[in-house]
């Protein structure tokens, strides 16, 4: 429970008809009492295993690949906090073990479920944009704390890693794998610290190029985070991405959309609920996820390589 998006996901769980909440492992002594304290089972690995039929990994990223091979290896489905692993060797071997025991392994990039980000892809994919050139996207946050610091510091990539693995994702499912990948990774705060906090990764394509931007200086930064398409057709801007905001602006009528700019309408989203909600009719369907393990694989690749990892 220690993963920044852990509360969020327990508030998710909680609220949904499609899931039972059995219990949390927890290996704390402290996040053990706090969880008690709100009425909420706290489990030892063995019972959870025995207990649980899907588990979710939520602890520090550190920890993703062992708490994952380990709930693989008990023969669970599986949800897993990005980014999976640290290495493409431990991501593999946990597609191995998914492979082999016949189970699901969800990733947590949290904007698959977007709807702002899935109109984008849909526009891409049919065309409407005509032939993409360019991709903009930027994920800034304000890492201010040394403790919150030190957690990203722990890896090469720092910042990239962290967050910038929310927009590699989308990147790589729209435009597939880059011929090269260029990162700039450096440490720009007063801070005594090593934390990579503002970083560009360009991914060249044989006819686009895909910016991807990372700052934790910024403050107030959440409604200023942003992705950009621009395609021969026109452009799609996503910003904020959450609660999403998205213009489509056409040179030519494409699809649903007229030629000039325009707002798309969007349901409201609540982050993480649409990605358990489809776990759990996966499961009831015996479909496969609607991600491809190999493009997970390719998200994983590329992440790696952005972070000089």
């Amino acid at each position: 429970m220690e993963h920044s998006h852990a509360a969020g996901k327990l508030s998710a769980v909680q609220a949904s008809p499609e899931w039972e909440l059995v219990g949390i492992c927890e290996e704390k002594v402290p996040l053990r009492e706090q969880l008690q304290k709100q009425g909420i089972r706290v489990l030892s690995q063995a019972d959870l295993f025995r207990d649980a039929q899907v588990i979710a990994v939520e602890s520090p990223v550190r920890d993703h690949y062992r708490h994952a091979k380990a709930a693989l290896t008990a023969g669970k489905h599986i949800h897993v906090e990005k980014p999976p692993a640290v290495s493409l060797a431990e991501f593999k071997e946990l597609q191995a073990l998914a492979l082999q025991n016949k189970r699901l392994m969800q990733m947590g990039y949290m904007w698959r479920y977007n709807p702002g980000i899935a109109k984008i892809i849909e526009a891409v994919r049919e065309g409407w944009l005509g032939d993409v050139t360019s991709i903009r996207c930027s994920m800034n946050s304000f890492y201010n704390t040394p403790a919150g610091r030190a957690e990203v510091a722990e890896f090469r990539g720092g910042g990239m890693f962290e967050l910038g693995s929310h927009l590699i994702d989308v990147v790589v499912r729209l435009l597939g794998r880059p011929e090269k990948i260029t990162p700039t990774l450096r440490s720009h705060g007063r801070f005594d610290d090593k934390l990579v906090d503002n970083a560009v990764a360009l991914f060249e394509y044989p006819r686009a190029l895909a910016t991807i931007s990372i700052n934790l200086l910024q403050p107030n930064p959440h409604g200023r985070r942003f992705f950009e398409v621009i395609g021969s057709n026109g452009t799609a801007l996503l910003q904020p991405i959450e609660q999403p905001v998205l213009q489509i602006d056409l040179a030519k009528p494409a699809g649903p959309y007229v030629a000039k700019q325009q707002s798309v309408p969007l349901p409201k989203y609540q982050r993480y609920a649409p990605e358990f909600a489809d776990l759990a009719d996966t499961l009831r369907a015996g479909r496969p996820l609607a991600v491809t393990p190999e493009t997970d694989l390719l998200v994983q690749e590329c992440l790696l390589k952005a972070c000089e990892m």
